[in-house]
């Protein structure tokens, strides 16, 4: 069973026990952290896809560690003006391991 999320404006395709690196994300290691913008989720039977978001699906995963990515360079250059700059970035990302793929949502309905 899989599932696609968006998460930080990109979309990831997990299973469970799959550690994610996504954008940072509020919390601390051992939060937990759902996902209850699911796209799509997919097993061996049959295949659900939202129209944009499934409806009580959500895919709840721990947050293992906050980190930052690798270095990004940018270097910006003016031919004969004697003028260059350089700049480095490095992004804040979230490490996340998917505990469960649900469709049933967060909370129960009570009737």
């Amino acid at each position: 069973m899989f599932a696609v999320v968006k998460s930080g404006g990109k979309q990831y395709k997990v299973t469970k026990g799959d550690v994610v690196t996504v954008e940072k994300l509020d919390g601390n290691p051992g939060d937990t952290i759902n996902f209850e913008e699911v796209l799509l989720i997919a097993d061996d039977k049959k295949v659900v896809v939202g129209k944009p978001f499934i409806e009580n699906a959500v895919v709840v995963g721990e947050l293992v560690v906050q980190t930052k990515g690798k270095k990004l360079i940018a270097y910006k250059y003016k031919r004969r003006k004697d003028s260059s700059k350089k700049i480095g970035h490095r992004q804040q990302i979230t490490e996340v391991k998917i505990q469960k793929i649900s469709t049933e949502g967060t909370q129960k309905k009570e009737v």
